[in-house]
């Protein structure tokens, strides 16, 4: 079975509305690209014990997460840690990842055109970017090779760390998802149909939906109500999405019905992907 995907986006420069967050709609695009869905994003201030208890009930269930921010070295980095606590399990040195944090080092030193001091007290500090708990996997990291890292949670989930920032983090949730999730993508083509519903109750279309999605099981049935659209006023979004080659037959039963209520429609809108 596919697992559900999760997102934990950590910091408080995004409760505060200091920064806004990006990684909603790009790990959706991730995400959809390769015929999966999010089902449910969470958004943890820099508090190591909500962060930890967060981590904590992901750890303990079967979904893939991908947690984004605080896997630096400052003192308001807290998701190392707080992974370790959650584990149950202490932070260690990983080798590959202490490497790469080297290498960086000895790069910027060159850019710079200045000597590498390896025991010089900050780039001592660097290295704790390179503690993980005990077990972590790392996720490589293309632009600065500063690693992410992946744990498996005792429930058979895992998450997969990596920094806050996209031009690094992008591209490591693509590679987590192609190093370990590649044998749950999809890449049968979806549809979905829907049509706008004037002057309908949800309340009356319910039944409608229930026995659409028990009728055809790999169909889901969507209603997005709306009061005040610029163009179409008070109506409902009702459609049908789900394996191309299936949703023509639930769409049919669905506008079948919606004519027999008598009810009055607006505009289709057909998405593929």
């Amino acid at each position: 079975m596919t697992p559900q995907f999760g997102l934990i986006i950590v910091g408080d420069e995004i409760l505060s509305g200091k920064r806004a967050d990006k990684h909603l709609p790009k790990v959706i695009e991730l995400l959809s690209a390769r015929g999966l869905s999010l089902s449910y994003a969470h958004y943890v201030g820099d508090d190591p014990a909500r962060l930890t208890k967060t981590l904590r009930d992901v750890f303990a269930s079967t979904d893939i997460v991908f947690s984004c921010g605080g896997i630096g070295a400052t003192p308001d980095d807290h998701t190392r840690q707080c992974a370790g606590a959650a584990l149950s399990k202490p932070l260690a040195l990983h080798p590959e990842a202490v490497d790469l944090i080297r290498e960086r080092m000895q790069d910027v030193a060159r850019e710079e055109g200045k000597p590498y001091e390896p025991e010089r007290a900050d780039n001592l500090h660097r290295l704790n970017m390179g503690k993980f708990p005990e077990g972590a996997r790392i996720i490589p990291n293309p632009y600065n090779k500063i690693a992410g890292f992946t744990c498996d949670g005792p429930g058979g989930g895992m998450v997969h760390f990596v920094p806050g920032f996209p031009v690094m983090a992008w591209p490591m949730m693509e590679w987590a998802l192609e190093h370990y999730c590649a044998q749950w993508f999809h890449h049968e083509p979806h549809t979905e149909h829907s049509v706008v519903v004037y002057g309908a109750m949800e309340s009356a279309l319910t039944p409608l939906m229930v026995e659409i999605e028990n009728t055809f099981p790999s169909i889901k049935v969507f209603s997005l109500p709306s009061v005040d659209h610029p163009v179409h006023g008070r109506h409902i979004e009702l459609g049908v999405k789900g394996p191309s080659n299936v949703v023509p037959d639930a769409w049919k039963m669905l506008l079948d019905v919606l004519h027999t209520f008598g009810a009055q429609l607006g505009p289709e809108l057909v998405r593929n992907r």
